[in-house]
């Protein structure tokens, strides 16, 4: 899957990305939400070197890069659902010098807009720790709704934390996309 928008590329993480990608992904203001938190450098490598192309039940990360200049600012995870018809799952990270100019907006609506428009997804959703406000709203004000809050569900970084679940219908992208 390789994504194109008017200022990002959304492509396969490189060998030469680990650097970039161990500084976001170990940044304590991304590793805080994050699953996937490495502690050398050596595992973000490790990481890249495991990526396989996209296949169904597991997850794939993609590079998101500034097109002028092909910086890495973030990565943005797929997981395709081992049976046709059930939902997609994502995530996204960004590294903090690169949150609040609209580049997770961009780089998401692109990703539902192929899913949903040439891919044939029906559903597509994702799991949010609800502390992340900045990331709930982006979810929201792009028509996904709220479907689910699970109290203290998931073990994280030595805590257990809530779990939000956001997810969006074709349908209800297709309603969004004609009434903008």
């Amino acid at each position: 899957m390789q994504l194109t928008t008017a200022r990002l590329s959304i492509d396969r993480l490189r060998a030469e990305d680990a650097d970039d990608l161990f500084a976001c992904r170990a940044d304590p203001a991304v590793a805080r939400y994050q699953g996937w938190r490495p502690a050398r450098v050596e595992e973000a490598r490790a990481f890249i070197d495991a990526q396989a192309e996209p296949a169904p039940g597991l997850w794939f990360q993609r590079a998101i890069r500034l097109r002028a200049s092909g910086a890495l600012i973030g990565d943005l995870g797929v997981c395709l659902p081992a049976t046709p018809g059930e939902s997609v799952e994502f995530g996204i990270s960004l590294a903090p010098a690169h949150q609040g100019r609209g580049y997770a907006r961009e780089a998401l609506q692109a990703l539902f807009h192929q899913g949903f428009d040439a891919l044939g997804w029906r559903r597509i959703h994702a799991s949010v720790d609800p502390r992340n406000a900045s990331c709930m709203a982006l979810l929201q004000s792009l028509g996904m709704r709220q479907e689910a809050h699970f109290r203290e569900s998931l073990w994280l970084h030595g805590e257990w934390v809530d779990d939000v679940v956001f997810a969006i219908l074709v349908r209800e992208w297709k309603a969004e996309a004609n009434a903008s």
